[in-house]
C-alpha cells in the first residue's frame, strides 16, 4: 500500500510542476512594454510567488527551470513572445535568472512562516530585490551604464506594479494551495 500512496503522490507531484509550467508558460508572454525600459510588465514574478505556495520552493524552482528550458530551446514562452537563448543573453536575462533566488528564497518564507502573512511579505519583497539585483547588474552590462541608471529604467517603474503582485500572491496562493489540498 506505501507504493500505491508514494506514486500516487509523486504523479500528483509531477501533475503540478508540469501544471504550473504550463500556466507560466501561458502567462508570461503576455508582457507590457513601457517606453522608458526594455524590460516590459510581465505576469512571471506573479506566477513565481503564488506557485511556492502550491508546489513549494523546491518544486517551484523545478517548475521555473523548466520553463526557462523550454524557452531556451526557442519555444515563444518569454516575455513579447520570445524564447530563444538571445532573450536569456539579453537586456532581461538578468531577470529570468534572478526569478531562480527569488523562487527559492519566497518558497523559503512561504514554508516557514506558513501562518504569518507579514513575514511572508516581507520575504517576498527581499526575494524581488535580489531578482532586482541580478536584473539590474546584468541590464547595465548590457546597456553600458552605470548600476544606478540600470535602476531606473529597471527597477523603479515596476515597484508599485510588484508590490500589486506581492499583496496578490499574498492572498491567493494561500487559497489555492486550500483547494489544491482539498482535491488529495
Amino acid at each position: 500500500m506505501k507504493n500505491a500512496t508514494t506514486s500516487r503522490l509523486s504523479t500528483r507531484r509531477l501533475v503540478l510542476i508540469a501544471l504550473i509550467t504550463a500556466v507560466t508558460c501561458i502567462l508570461a508572454p503576455f508582457a507590457v512594454p513601457i517606453p522608458v525600459s526594455p524590460v516590459p510588465i510581465s505576469l512571471t514574478n506573479l506566477v513565481l510567488l503564488i506557485s511556492v505556495y502550491i508546489l513549494g520552493w523546491k518544486d517551484a524552482a523545478i517548475s521555473y527551470f523548466v520553463y526557462l528550458l523550454l524557452g531556451a530551446v526557442g519555444l515563444p514562452v518569454f516575455s513579447g513572445f520570445a524564447g530563444g537563448l538571445g532573450k536569456i543573453a539579453g537586456p532581461t536575462g538578468g531577470y529570468l535568472l534572478g526569478f531562480i533566488f527569488m523562487t527559492i528564497l519566497a518558497g523559503i518564507f512561504v514554508e516557514r512562516f506558513s501562518d504569518k502573512r507579514f513575514i511572508i511579505v516581507i520575504g517576498m519583497v527581499l526575494a524581488t530585490f535580489i531578482a532586482y539585483a541580478f536584473g539590474t547588474a546584468w541590464l547595465a552590462l548590457q546597456m553600458e551604464t552605470t548600476f544606478a541608471a540600470a535602476l531606473s529604467i529597471g527597477v523603479f517603474p515596476y515597484l508599485p506594479g510588484d508590490a500589486v503582485k506581492i499583496i496578490l500572491a499574498v492572498i491567493i496562493g494561500p487559497i489555492l494551495k486550500a483547494r489544491l489540498q482539498y482535491l488529495q
